[in-house]
């Protein structure tokens, strides 16, 4: 509850939650889930764009509508009346019909939308180091979308993680996994690469904060530590009591490597571009800490559950 003041600034009425609407794309999937689950928890109405309408779990509150990048008055029917709109849609690697090309093309078109609908302010989960003379198309495509988002003339703010931990995160997980289950665990190279991750809870804090303002910004989504890569495996396996032997292996072999173990596990663990990028020093970055929680602490704290199942 908010006290309000009168027009002579003496206490007034009592005001209740704000329960306007906002769209966050992707609802029921990781970070888009953490953004609507705090939104919810504000007070605050929530509308999702999925393409995934059946994770949508009984009881929901989120209303739910399709993301159909095919049908532009749909998505411009589906985003009326909301006020903010929390983009979290990308394709992590090129798949069937879908590359980064086409990821570019259809965020335009959401931004598109959104101005039409009326939406008067987009949070746009990006990534560290988008450039649009990387060699990496993950990177290049995000550049693209940020400069499209730019021109939209909506009021815009630009959160930038490099990695996401906590809740039913991928990378971590799947570390940990490996580490409880093979009696090797490989790192590429030497290993001294930094990874700077931020927990999803202040990620979706951060994105809500940006949300309450109005001038366009871009912000660096990151945690207080960036350990390098092979520090982080070695602080997964105490975390998680495993005696797996780490040993480093020449970077041109890991997609080889994690090709195979993709195939053993019918996923992909992790694609080459994303280890270059990783190496390239890509997941980290200089500036200061925008979310508060600890990797380490984090990893203390869940290391007894981390790593229990594979994520697929």
């Amino acid at each position: 509850m908010k006290a309000t003041t009168d027009d002579n600034g003496q206490p007034g009425a009592t005001k209740g939650p704000d329960t306007g609407t906002d769209v966050v794309t992707g609802a029921f999937s990781y970070s888009g889930g953490a953004i609507a689950r705090l939104l919810i928890a504000s007070g605050r109405q929530v509308r999702t764009l999925t393409g995934h309408p059946r994770r949508a779990p009984e009881g929901s509150p989120v209303d739910v509508r399709p993301l159909d990048f095919d049908d532009h008055a749909g998505m411009v029917d589906s985003l009326e009346g909301a006020t903010t709109l929390y983009n979290t849609y990308w394709v992590r690697f090129a798949h069937a019909h879908t590359d980064h090309d086409q990821a570019v093309a259809n965020s335009r078109a959401l931004f598109d939308a959104a101005r039409q609908a009326g939406i008067t302010r987009i949070v746009h989960v990006s990534i560290t180091h988008p450039s649009k003379e990387s060699p990496f198309p993950y990177f290049r495509g995000k550049a693209h979308v940020e400069e499209a988002l730019a021109r939209t003339g909506v009021s815009y703010a630009i959160v930038r993680p490099a990695i996401l931990f906590g809740g039913h995160d991928v990378l971590l997980n799947n570390i940990a996994w490996l580490l409880r289950h093979v009696p090797v665990f490989a790192v590429g190279g030497t290993g001294s690469y930094r990874v700077r991750g931020i927990h999803v809870d202040d990620l979706a804090r951060l994105c809500l904060d940006k949300g309450a303002e109005d001038s366009d910004s871009v912000t660096e989504a990151v945690g207080p530590e960036r350990p390098t890569f092979l520090e982080l495996v070695s602080s997964i396996r105490t975390a998680v009591g495993s005696r797996s032997v780490i040993i480093r292996i020449p970077g041109s072999t890991v997609p080889l490597l994690s090709k195979l173990v993709g195939m053993a596990l019918h996923d992909v663990l992790l694609t080459a571009d994303e280890f270059r990028a990783m190496a390239a020093g890509l997941a980290d970055t200089d500036g200061p800490a925008t979310g508060a929680t600890a990797l380490s602490t984090w990893l203390a704290d869940n290391g007894t559950e981390l790593g229990r199942h594979y994520a697929n």
